[in-house]
């Protein structure tokens, strides 16, 4: 298996701190490996996702992407990469409340190109991915704000998954779900990642959800800047 994503050095400091907050030691992610990173609260996690994802500006970094030089790619260039190759589940959801079920998972195909050609048939793929997830077609016209904590996060995942990212970035997605849920919403992302042969990025304060990974990192022991 090729290296999806090589980081040979990343540090960030954010300008109000007087210490570093990121200062990753060199890590090589394989295509279609399913990663789980535990961390504390507040120990930079999302800010080391935010620099994988393009959104954070290291202050020095050496990072390849599916061996494209991403730290020498401009702002403009890495919102392009992301859009095309990422689909991601953040920890609040992030839908738009007044857009409809349909409407949140076509987003992510209204801004890549890429993803758009993968989908020939996007109404179709949004019911399959509602099927696989174990979410009802009848609710593709409920604005999101109308729906459950745990329809929502579905939804989530079903944006994320659609037109077959190859990277797949789940920031704490878990966190609102009570012990039955979490291990229902496992199964399921799994289940559809794995379908996919999409690299599984996973990060999380809660150390039980390990158990679902064949690898997993400490962030202490792979940031630096928390020694």
């Amino acid at each position: 298996m090729n290296n999806i994503i090589e980081i040979a050095s990343c540090v960030f400091k954010y300008p109000q701190n007087e210490k570093n907050t990121l200062d990753i030691m060199p890590l090589h992610i394989k295509s279609g490996e399913h990663i789980f990173i535990h961390g504390q609260s507040g120990s930079g996690k999302t800010t080391f996702l935010n620099v994988l994802c393009g959104i954070i500006e290291p202050d020095h970094s050496d990072i390849k992407i599916l061996q494209t030089d991403f730290s020498k790619l401009k702002a403009s260039q890495k919102d392009r990469f992301r859009a095309d190759n990422y689909g991601t589940v953040f920890q609040q959801f992030n839908l738009m409340p007044y857009l409809n079920v349909k409407q949140n998972i076509a987003l992510s195909c209204g801004f890549s190109k890429q993803k758009n050609l993968h989908v020939k048939d996007l109404d179709g793929e949004i019911k399959r991915l509602l099927d696989a997830l174990n979410l009802s077609s009848a609710l593709l016209n409920t604005p999101a704000m109308n729906l459950s904590v745990g329809e929502q996060q579905r939804v989530a995942v079903a944006r994320a998954l659609i037109g077959n990212p190859k990277i797949i970035i789940a920031d704490e997605p878990t966190s609102a779900l009570d012990s039955s849920s979490k291990e229902k919403f496992m199964e399921l992302l799994f289940a559809q990642v794995e379908a996919q042969g999409s690299t599984l990025l996973f990060v999380s304060h809660d150390r039980s959800l390990s158990s679902y990974f064949k690898t997993h990192y400490d962030f202490s022991h792979i940031n630096r800047a928390l020694k």
